[in-house]
């Protein structure tokens, strides 16, 4: 008679196979596997990717007994390990700065790391240790919370792709000098930064996300980006600043961007982009603008109105535009600039491809009626207008609602559509 419990065909696969296996579960079960048999005892020690989190230990309300736990246990799967280490991974709410840090990051750039992430919990910031300089291989990089120190003569990470630095402590000439020291950089994410001022220069850069205080961003070669979102916290310092400046600001953000898919701009973004925009002809037409969205966009100011105008119309393959205003009352009447409407309608500008657009947060004001007047005015394939008042006043949104069913339409499609979300 056979074996009772049949043949072990998974023993008896190829590693890379088994290995593959052990990847797609948590790596504390992939560790367990050590006791299914003599076979399996180290099947797990060469897995090339190893992903860490709370889970990897058992459950316990014990923040402290957590943290360590999990320290212990990397420390353990590190030592037992063998064979290259491709990507590391710790994102744990628990788990603190430890002095055990600077060995986990010294083992791993003796081999071969190529993917590092490290997202610890609150708490005091661990420093990142200078071995991590010596990692060459490195592609991707996600530090967060930790203080962040290059040396005088790190040449850079030529093979890094990806880039992410949240809640990162390190001097502002080390981020630009770190950012352009990466020749193939495509993605870069930067976020919760104070008072920083940055010029970028990534001539590979395809995604950039921004969060944060930055007195100014300067995109001064980054040729090939396709998507950009940003977000910009405003003290008063900064406001200050902007306004004094001289500067058009669009055209240093966005005037060398012309391969531009995808446009996110969160807090405070237009009113950036606004500085200086009144005295320049933009140079530059984005043919492969496809979807913008605009947050918190002040419909009073007809300087961020004219950032929407200039970038809608060098756009001509535009599909989808979301916008929110920033008002929180409803207004009946307001007198608005006409003259500013019969000058930008003067343009015989089309939105020929212009298919969906969402406005919310709109309260009404003259000039956000103008808008949506001159969106339907020059949209041929328009198909839907969706409008969601800042307050849901049935006067003024009927208001609202009879200016547009008198408003001549380019696209016999389009629906007009008032809703709460």
């Amino acid at each position: 008679m056979g074996d009772v419990m049949g043949p072990d065909l998974i023993s008896d696969l190829p590693q890379s196979i088994i290995e593959s296996i052990l990847m797609k579960i948590p790596i504390r079960d992939a560790v367990r596997t050590s006791i299914l048999s003599s076979k399996w005892r180290y099947k797990w020690s060469s897995i090339t990717q190893l992903i860490f989190d709370d889970k990897c230990v058992p459950f316990s309300s014990d923040r402290e007994y957590v943290g360590r736990s999990v320290t212990k246990f990397i420390t353990r799967v590190l030592f037992l390990h063998q064979g290259p280490i491709h990507k590391f991974q710790i994102k744990s709410s628990k788990l603190q700065s430890c002095p055990e840090i600077d060995q986990w990051i010294l083992y791993l750039s003796r081999n071969d790391i190529k993917e590092l992430v490290m997202e610890l919990g609150d708490g005091e910031f661990f420093r990142i240790p200078s071995s991590l300089f010596n990692c060459r291989k490195l592609r991707r990089l996600e530090l967060s919370r930790c203080e962040l120190d290059p040396p005088q003569n790190f040449k850079g990470f030529k093979g890094l792709r990806s880039l992410g630095l949240h809640q990162v402590l390190i001097c502002p000439d080390a981020v630009e000098s770190l950012i352009s020291k990466c020749p193939l950089l495509e993605s870069l994410s930067v976020s919760y930064f104070d008072n920083l001022a940055l010029t970028i220069r990534a001539p590979n850069l395809k995604h950039l996300y921004l969060e944060g205080e930055f007195k100014d961003i300067y995109l001064e070669d980054a040729p090939f980006l396709v998507e950009i979102s940003i977000a910009m916290y405003m003290t008063d310092d900064i406001a200050e600043h902007f306004e004094q400046s001289s500067n058009c600001n669009f055209v240093k953000f966005l005037g060398g961007v012309p391969n531009l898919e995808k446009l996110v701009g969160l807090i405070y973004f237009t009113k950036y982009l606004s500085i200086g925009i009144d005295s320049v002809h933009l140079p530059i037409m984005y043919n492969n603008l496809e979807t913008i969205e605009l947050y918190q966009v002040n419909f009073e100011d007809t300087k961020e109105i004219l950032v929407i105008l200039r970038l809608i119309t060098s756009a001509p393959n535009l599909k989808e535009l979301q916008i929110s205003g920033s008002s929180n009352i409803a207004v009946a009447a307001d007198i608005p600039d006409l003259d500013f409407w019969e000058k930008e309608c003067l343009s015989g500008t089309t939105l020929n491809k212009l298919k969906s657009v969402k406005l919310s947060e709109m309260g009404g004001w003259s000039h956000e009626i103008e808008f949506m007047k001159y969106l339907l005015r020059r949209s041929p394939v328009l198909e839907t207008l969706n409008i969601i008042p800042c307050v849901f006043d049935m006067e003024n949104n009927l208001r609202m609602l009879m200016e547009l069913v008198k408003c001549r339409r380019a696209s016999t499609r389009a629906e007009v559509v008032f809703y709460r979300e």
